[in-house]
């Protein structure tokens, strides 16, 4: 069992992600000492590039080596387009060590739902999420299959609001067949405020990753979930 107080080190690729899984930690694992890691080339940089190059995995992966270095006792990247770079740090490195958004999905492959939409609004963080989606699928529920929609708005990530994000992602989910899904994953932290208004528009769960990111690493440093304390992934 780690101290009361862990060291929980986050690396972004942009600013909101910083301020979204700071208002989760905050209410799901106040306790921690949170450290904020900030490249804010990373996400454009993928862009560019159209992948992730050789140059920006070794990129990530000397901001991970330096947060362990520094004295972490887990890590969140909380830019799921960077998610595949976790499964080289953890043969490196043996800290906890949590992809972007994986908490949230084995949060909803543990539920009901047969049909899950994926939703973002870069491009590299689509199929990103979808792989890690359909990879965990089998361990978590290897009694029945899920269907996976995914969809795309580049237009929620400019969005003056989470009202106006809301409208644009709901628009796109339904132009890429997902009006009957039985929940929406948020593939991106920055689209986080956008889930209330986006579960009213749809009239379905929505689901984003920090809060549940907050609520695994809680119980792999602390300890179990005390049962007052939320153990879900944010929904609406």
């Amino acid at each position: 069992m780690i101290e009361s107080r862990p060291l929980v080190a986050m690396i972004h690729a942009v600013p909101t992600g910083a301020s979204t899984a700071k208002s989760a930690f905050d209410r799901e694992f106040p306790e921690a000492r949170v450290w904020n890691l900030l490249d804010d080339r990373l996400l454009g940089d993928a862009r560019s590039a159209g992948r992730l190059t050789e140059a920006l995995r070794r990129r990530m992966l000397r901001l991970i080596g330096h947060a362990v270095d520094g004295g972490a006792q887990g890590l969140l990247l909380t830019c799921s387009s960077y998610g595949e770079v976790v499964d080289t740090a953890r043969t490196l490195w043996h800290v906890p060590l949590l992809k972007a958004d994986e908490a949230m999905f084995r949060v909803a492959l543990a539920g009901d739902w047969d049909r899950i939409a994926v939703v973002a609004s870069t491009p590299p963080a689509v199929p990103a999420a979808a792989a890690q989606l359909e990879a965990l699928a089998p361990a978590v529920r290897s009694d029945r299959p899920v269907e996976i929609v995914t969809a795309l708005s580049e237009d929620a990530g400019s969005a003056d609001d989470p009202l106006a994000a809301a409208r644009h992602l709901a628009r796109a989910l339904h132009s890429a067949g997902a009006a009957d899904v039985q929940a929406v994953l948020l593939a991106q932290y920055s689209l986080a405020p956008a889930g209330p208004a986006l579960a009213d528009l749809l009239g379905v769960p929505v689901l984003d990753g920090a809060g549940a990111a907050a609520v695994e690493l809680r119980g792999l440093l602390t300890g179990p979930t005390e049962p007052d304390r939320p153990t879900t992934a944010a929904a609406s």
